[in-house]
This record gives C-alpha cells, structure tokens and sequence, in this order.
C-alpha cells in the first residue's frame, strides 16, 4: 500500500473509533498496516463513486500458525453492511485460500446478529472472547505495595532483547497472536509514538529474566489511559504470585506517567487471570469475540 492508501485508511479507522469507542484492528494489523504491508499482509480498499472517502476496508495478516483478518465499514455507510460485509469478507479469505490457506482469526468488538451471521455465512464459528477490564489510577496504597515491594528494571535493547524473546514466547507458545515473535516483531513496536524503554519493566530472579510487563500511554486519550500492553511470566517461575505483583508495578509506573484509567484485556475464560485482576481492581468494559474457520487452499484448485 502506498502513502495515500494508508492515509486514507487510517481516516477510516478513525472515524470508526470516534463512533464505537474502540480502535479498529490489532496492533498486529495495524503495524502491517502502517508499514505498508510484510510478507503475509494484504488490504483491501471499497469505494463508491461520489465519495472521496473510502467507505470500507479488510485486511489479512499472517499471525503465529494462523491468519488474522479484520473488516471495517465507514461509520456513514453503515446502512450498506450488509452488502459490504460479505464483499470484504470474501476478498479477503479468497486470498487467503490463494495464498494456501489456514486457520483464521476474525476478531470483533461486541458482536452482534449480523457478526454472527456473516461469520456463519464463511463457515467461521465462535472461538475466543476476550474481555477488555479497566479501573481507576492509581491504585490504592495496599494494592500499590504489591508492585512497589517487587523490584523491576527498565528494558535495554541492547541487552535484554534474547531474554525477553525468550520470556514471551515460552509464556505464549500457543497463542496466536504473541506468540512466536522474533526480533524485526519486537523491533517494529520501537518505532511506535507510544514505545519507550522504560514502558517494560523486567523482573530477574538468580540473574535469569523471570517475567516482565509492558505498559502503554495512548496517545491523546482523555482521561489519559494506560494499558497492561503485554504481561508474561516465564514457565519456570509461574505460582509465585508474580503475575499479580508484575501487574501492580505496571500500574504503579502508568501512574507516575499520568495516567488515570488503566486497561487491559484478558481471555473471559481464564478464570486465574480474572481473579486476579478482579482483585487489583479492575471491572469488566466491553468484550471482543473472535470467530474462527479453516479455509482450505484453491492453489491445487
């Protein structure tokens, strides 16, 4: 995609945020987006003759052992979903199967009959729901001491980019989206307005990273919000309650950089992560569900 094409998609994007109160694509998607498209991405434009916006958008990915695809319909064309929905869609799986295939993953902020419909219209069915919780900030002075009496240091690219790869991929080693990162992965988030060093905080235990988490500052947002971006605890050190106490030195940090609200997300079935963060706080917002399928290949077609 060129300069404009990405112009004008993010117009859309935006548009869509300022009407549903959530940013469309992932930040996996995004970046493809932004970058003008790696190998494993493609977009999708729709517009219609009289309009100098573009009135609707898909994208794929390639993900970890599986595709990501997101579609988006401009807030003022809504009324035409029905018939766009199915066209991006089917662009977008078609290439899929062109390209040889696979499972994937579309991901929809609070779905409703017709998500429902167009998923079953693609032989997609109900995967994963994600819940996003938010609480205030900052934390009360006992919940704050969790991640207070928990040393943590600031990420170094230089030297801590091995083991954070390593950290992240054993913790979600069967995860879709964070799951099986390299360094260009890890490497493209630094280039973001909201990345800086000091965002990922780690924690070692007999000199060996045991665990870490990533906060975000949104850009612009009011009141000013901070996000759990990525949290993780390595294999060998989970059941010492670092998840919890990583977590509050995370929100103890977005704190002291102004942040008011803070958010993250987590998989409504994981009910250890929920008691967790339920005790830290945090009160559910909205849900995301994704719909997921397997779309055979067409190259032998």
């Amino acid at each position: 995609m060129n300069d404009d094409d990405i112009a004008q998609v993010s117009e859309l994007l935006e548009a869509a945020e300022r009407a549903d109160g959530s940013r469309p694509l992932s930040d996996h998607l995004w970046l493809d987006l932004r970058m003008g498209g790696r190998e494993g991405f493609a977009g999708f434009i729709a517009t219609e003759e009289g309009h100098e916006h573009i009135i609707g958008y898909s994208q794929i990915s390639r993900g970890n052992e599986s595709w990501l695809v997101d579609l988006v319909v401009h807030p003022h064309h809504r009324y035409d979903t029905a018939l766009l929905g199915p066209q991006l869609m089917k662009i977008a799986l078609d290439t899929v199967a062109s390209e040889g295939g696979g499972h994937v993953h579309w991901w929809v902020f609070e779905p409703t009959q017709f998500h429902h419909s167009l998923a079953t219209t693609f032989d997609l069915r109900e995967g994963r729901t994600l819940l996003q919780l938010r609480r205030p900030l900052p934390l009360e002075p006992d919940l704050a001491r969790l991640g207070n009496d928990l040393h943590t240091t600031t990420f170094v690219r230089t030297r801590d980019e091995e083991a954070w790869l390593n950290v992240n991929n054993a913790a979600f080693a069967r995860h879709p989206e964070q799951g099986g990162w390299n360094i260009d992965t890890l490497r493209s988030r630094y280039a973001e307005v909201w990345f800086n060093d000091d965002s990922i905080r780690l924690h070692t235990i007999d000199e060996k990273l045991a665990g870490f988490c990533w906060t975000k500052i949104h850009p612009g947002s009011s009141p000013t919000m901070g996000e759990i971006y990525v949290i993780a605890v390595h294999p060998d050190f989970v059941g010492r309650g670092l998840g919890t106490a990583l977590t509050s030195a995370g929100l103890n940090h977005m704190a002291e950089h102004g942040a008011q609200v803070a958010m993250l997300f987590v998989d409504e079935d994981n009910e250890a992560a929920m008691s967790s963060y339920e005790r830290l706080g945090f009160t559910r917002h909205h849900r995301e569900r994704a719909f997921v399928g397997d779309v055979p290949s067409s190259l032998n077609i």
